[in-house]
């Protein structure tokens, strides 16, 4: 495994935050995925060493701080897991690899960015894109200012006279909410995977990455040498007149280049009002079920169209409304609430009431409101999950510890009878898809990962507002090999705020006595503590 970005040392000084890996499953292990309803916060000038593995899984991916905006001010970088060296990847072996880092940028930070939603206001228009975290090339004076530092990408033409070189481009919306259009001027973008999944081999002109998104292509070097080349991430499905600011622009620079590149960007996609055309591009992605990813077996060989659904989860989202006088964004009418204590944690020490096994599996006739409530999934079912999108913008669905097969996808209401269009054999496997305004999304999930995990829109306003829940899985025949135990540094928050300096001899008690065999109130594991733990006579803690 690769990292790529930055030195996550700095933030420690000035912020309390977590380390999020979009895509990285944690097999059996949600301890270490780094959101607020598994994980207490790193506090400031505080370091936790998050330990986990990556088996089973190839592909592209990157991590970010996920709490309160942060990843608008930085933190983020690429992850790049390659396949074994047993294992051949399905296309010939490029000459580089190119990380690329686009998303949408505010000149706010990230704290008046949150002052913005909490007054009941939305975000509004970006003032930019960055690329690999830099500003626009000056590809024109009037919009962009002379002195701006940009992004340039070195690469080389040809091997020899007959075989240009190939680099294999791995691109992440990294941004807060606006998807992105992404084109390199006068070359092909031939996809090749996506979050860690290969796909059919198709070549695009401009490929569509929404946020929290990860695609890879191969790109050849096989134009004109002698000059420079724009690289483009631009606002897609917005009033383009409107949004003309926001666009990234870098270079691809040729070694023997004689000259810069000149002339107007490339055009994005026409269809900016025909989104039944959009939808296309990612309705064409599929598997490769021939190829071979972590594993010697195919991806195809996975017959997830023949599994029997064991549930559906249909999730509307809405545009924001006011609850209890503040903006909220809702999933089935419920805004979520993080709890005190992470979900996981609350169960291994027995806190009532720190969360609600009640999440609706359908929207219900009732006021919105703010609430803990969480989906009671059943440990290796396979879930059917419909994302209907009736707010007015597009929006990116994520979910933490599993990849899902996008079967279906399409403009208007779900019903039943969407499941006759349903991709049943090739249908692409990735950890977050995106949902148009006015249409849904259909995945498949087949639930073989043990733990706490997040189910959420990417898009960081919607999800600041509350619009996730949590899926919690447990195998009820738990012995240790479905699960792994709590690690030794794990964080404590909540009523266990005291607990950190004691932390490694309460795990070692809690974990021996194994949740479904003992249970504790509250005020009966505070008095062991005092007894056991800090050497106090247990009515120190009944006051």
């Amino acid at each position: 495994m690769k990292v790529f970005g930055p030195d996550l040392s700095k933030l420690v000084k000035f912020l309390t935050y977590g380390v999020y890996r979009p895509g990285i499953q944690m097999r059996r292990n949600s301890w270490q995925d780094g959101v607020l309803g598994t994980n207490c916060p790193i506090q400031p000038k505080k370091n936790f060493t998050y330990q986990f593995q990556v088996k089973d899984q190839i592909g592209s991916f990157f991590y970010f701080p996920p709490l309160n905006f942060q990843r608008e001010s930085g933190g983020f970088g690429a992850i790049i897991i390659n396949n074994r060296n047993v294992i051949a990847i399905p296309f010939a072996l490029p000459d580089g690899d190119i990380v690329i880092l686009i998303g949408d940028w505010y000149t706010q930070n990230h704290t008046a960015l949150r002052t913005i939603l909490d007054s009941g206001e939305e975000l509004g228009m970006p003032d930019g894109v960055l690329i690999n975290g830099k500003g626009p090339y000056q590809y024109n004076t009037t919009l962009v200012p002379a002195g701006i530092e940009y992004e340039t990408i070195n690469v080389d033409p040809a091997i020899h006279f007959f075989r240009s070189k190939t680099y294999r481009f791995r691109v992440h919306n990294v941004g807060i909410s606006t998807s992105l259009n992404f084109r390199i001027q006068g070359h092909k973008l031939l996809l090749v995977e996506t979050e860690g999944h290969y796909t059919t081999q198709q070549n695009f002109t401009s490929f569509d990455i929404h946020v929290g998104q990860s695609c890879s292509f191969l790109v050849t070097m096989d134009q004109n040498a002698t000059t420079d080349y724009y690289i483009v991430a631009s606002a897609r499905f917005v009033n383009e007149s409107v949004w003309e600011r926001v666009t990234g622009v870098a270079i691809l620079h040729y070694s023997n280049s004689k000259g810069p590149v000149t002339g107007p960007l490339p055009l994005p996609p026409s269809d900016i009002y025909n989104q039944w055309s959009a939808m296309n591009q990612p309705r064409s992605i599929r598997q490769n079920t021939t190829a071979s990813g972590a594993r010697l077996n195919p991806q195809g060989s996975f017959h997830y169209g023949s599994i029997n659904v064991t549930g559906t989860y249909v999730l509307r989202s809405l545009p924001p409304v006011m609850i209890d006088g503040k903006l909220r964004a809702t999933l089935n009418g419920i805004s979520f609430v993080n709890p005190d204590t992470p979900i996981r944690l609350a169960d291994m020490h027995n806190v009532k009431g720190a969360y609600k096994l009640d999440f609706p599996n359908k929207p219900l006739d009732r006021t919105p409101h703010k609430d803990r409530s969480v989906v009671n999934a059943t440990y290796k079912g396979c879930i059917e999950i419909i994302l209907q999108n009736n707010d007015t913008r597009m929006q990116s669905f994520h979910m933490d510890g599993y990849a899902f097969f996008v079967v279906g996808m399409d403009f208007g209401q779900w019903t039943e009878s969407s499941r006759n269009n349903y991709n049943k054999w090739d249908a692409i496997s990735r950890c977050t898809t995106e949902v148009y305004p006015g249409g849904w999304a259909a995945v498949f999930v087949s639930l073989d990962n043990v733990g706490v995990w997040n189910l959420r829109m990417e898009n960081f306003d919607r999800w600041y507002l509350g619009q996730e829940t949590y899926m919690r899985i447990i195998n009820p025949e738990e012995n240790g090999d479905t699960e792994m135990a709590p690690p030794e540094n794990i964080i404590y928050c909540g009523p266990f705020r005291a607990c950190r300096r004691n932390q490694k001899a309460l795990l070692q008690w809690h974990w021996s006595v194994r949740l479904p065999t003992r249970r504790l109130y509250l005020h009966d594991y505070l008095n062991f503590l005092a007894q056991q733990l800090f050497n106090l006579p247990s009515q120190v803690l009944q006051e």
